[in-house]
């Protein structure tokens, strides 16, 4: 026993994590669920030729040092012409541990990784909710989350670069 204490051997299962990169989902919860049908019954006396325009979202909250919630907000509007059939809003939200990551990789993970983890639970619900509303199944396109993520940091740069010039002459 005291040649154990000797050797300088790490407690536990003898693995230092402290310097390691670590991601887990922890949970996955509704937030916020919402099914409209502004025309009520009228809906149902129509041709049905629907357009359908999708607004995605997603927000970042800090829980604690290494837990994070992520918001993955989809609000799915169906139209017949200028009025609106259907809508639904959907907030689908998860706890993901990230340690470990600097805060350029941290944020990338958050805002794509996350979302699409979240947006199949999401993309089921809405489905679902078509149906249970008596129309079509309305399952929505694969989304890619990384083309999203980097054409939000190229905005943020565009808008920076435009601010800078303002700024200083200022």
């Amino acid at each position: 026993m005291a040649e154990n204490e000797t050797t300088g051997a790490p407690p536990g299962d003898g693995l230092d994590t402290s310097a390691s990169t670590q991601f887990a989902l922890k949970r996955i919860f509704l937030k916020d669920l919402s099914f409209e049908l502004p025309m009520g019954a009228q809906t149902f006396t129509r041709q049905w030729a629907p357009q359908v325009n999708q607004d995605i979202g997603t927000e970042v909250k800090k829980v604690d040092d290494e837990h994070y919630e992520v918001v993955l907000r989809l609000t799915i509007t169906v139209s017949e012409g200028d009025d609106t059939a259907y809508l639904v809003e959907v907030q689908q939200a998860g706890i993901f541990m990230a340690k470990g990551l600097e805060p350029p990789q941290l944020a990338q993970l958050l805002n794509t990784q996350c979302p699409a983890i979240l947006f199949p639970y999401a993309r089921e619900l809405i489905d679902s909710l078509s149906v249970r509303g008596s129309f079509p199944a309305l399952m929505l396109p694969p989304i890619n989350f990384d083309a999203l993520f980097q054409q939000a940091v190229a905005e943020q740069r565009n808008k920076a670069a435009e601010g800078q010039p303002a700024k200083t002459l200022n």
